[in-house]
């Protein structure tokens, strides 16, 4: 690929479809190395729209929309950053030769629906999974349930970050289980997914990345494992490198792997597993930069963002860890627009610590609003870190 000038003819033009505070990240990424950048998202000033060269709100769920800006704006590449996209006509799109769709538009509609990527991964690859089902009524929810046995988890098969999630105890949850995933889901649909409850050790973030390999193929590169704490679906905590088996990582990779080249394309994937000993579980994959691997600005020498910058337009990667690393989350606290954020100063004053405020224009009291980073020289000093320097943020009124 040759590399152009942003804002001229010879552009290498990218188009963020969702401009969150990852966006903003790979957006960044995207300029140093030339690229005109283009923010999409469905609310005004979002953390992306706020660096990019240009922006535009639509809603991305309405595939007449979503063309009518393709064909205005001509990218080379569209890069999703967050699933409620019409994949349908990205697959369009990718099909008439308008843009490369980063992975690929097959990869963006597979795992935007939790029943395409479990059926894929369950019965297609047949990786290890927990037990699941899925329902679309409420009779179908509780027989699904008391199939699989208590304790159990229900999720929308659409919807991220945890929401619409409930943990079910024993059939009296069966009910509201299935009202809140209803409520939360990114499309009005009556379906969702059942799960066995597994009794992991811990949760990791594979952070998988396919690139070119110099000889005209594609080569499979491997962060070390991020290692993260949930709290009701949403991540809370995480830290760079988390220790594990030999045999636990190997295979742990084996299925990052497969996953990923069964979704194809180029860029970095997320790839979530649990992990109990020696043995590994798939849950999920997200095929972009993944929130637990913030703390990669910190512990890498390439951050997650500049690895799917790279690797999408045909560059050199290098997954070499630099430090031990830890990122815990700084909430908004309240619902406000405008907020401010005090106690930065002392934030920063705890040693080895950087911030990133994304300057979301509005605040909920379980939104995401920055987060604290930390290095170490152990993962137990670099959580510590990040966890105080975050507790020192105060998000205030305007």
């Amino acid at each position: 690929m040759r590399f152009g000038t942003p804002l001229s003819p010879t552009a290498v033009k990218a188009m963020l479809l969702g401009a969150g505070e990852l966006g903003k990240e790979v957006i960044i990424e995207l300029q140093r190395l030339g690229v005109e950048t283009i923010a999409v998202d469905r609310y005004p000033d979002s953390p992306g729209q706020q660096v990019a060269h240009r922006s535009h709100v639509i809603d991305m769920t309405d595939a007449k929309a979503l063309r009518a800006l393709v064909d205005r704006e001509r990218p080379h590449l569209i890069v999703p950053e967050i699933e409620a996209i019409a994949t349908g006509e990205l697959e369009r799109i990718e099909a008439a030769g308008l843009a490369t769709v980063i992975p690929t538009a097959f990869a963006a509609h597979t795992t935007m629906n939790r029943e395409r990527i479990r059926l894929l991964a369950a019965e297609k690859l047949k990786l290890p999974v927990s037990p699941f089902a899925f329902a679309s009524s409420l009779e179908e929810l509780q027989a699904a349930a008391d199939r699989i046995g208590y304790p159990c988890f229900v999720k929308p098969v659409m919807s991220s970050s945890g929401k619409g999630q409930s943990r079910l105890k024993s059939p009296d949850d069966v009910g509201k289980a299935w009202d809140k995933a209803l409520t939360a889901g990114r499309v009005k649909s009556a379906r969702v997914i059942v799960e066995g409850e597994i009794r992991f050790d811990y949760e990791i973030t594979q952070l998988t990345v396919r690139a070119a390999d110099g000889k005209g193929g594609i080569a499979t590169h491997f962060c070390e494992p991020v290692g993260h704490l949930q709290v009701d679906g949403d991540y809370v905590e995480s830290w760079q490198p988390q220790p594990m088996s030999g045999t636990a990582r190997e295979k742990g990779r084996a299925i990052a792997k497969a996953v990923t080249d069964a979704l194809g394309g180029w860029g970095i994937f997320g790839v979530e597993l649990f992990v109990r000993g020696d043995d590994v579980w798939f849950s999920e994959v997200s095929p972009r930069p993944h929130d637990t691997g913030l703390t990669t600005l910190v512990s890498q020498y390439q951050s997650e963002f500049a690895l799917h910058a790279r690797a999408i337009l045909g560059l050199p990667v290098s997954t070499a860890l630099k430090s031990p690393g830890a990122s815990a989350v700084i909430y908004g606290g309240m619902d406000a627009k405008g907020i401010a954020f005090d106690g930065v100063a002392e934030a920063l004053s705890v040693p080895e610590t950087e911030l990133r405020l994304f300057g979301k224009p509005e605040s909920f009291r379980k939104r995401r609003m920055g987060v604290a980073l930390a290095r170490g020289l152990t993962i137990e000093e670099a959580r510590r870190r990040a966890k105080e320097a975050a507790s020192l943020v105060k998000p205030v009124r305007p």
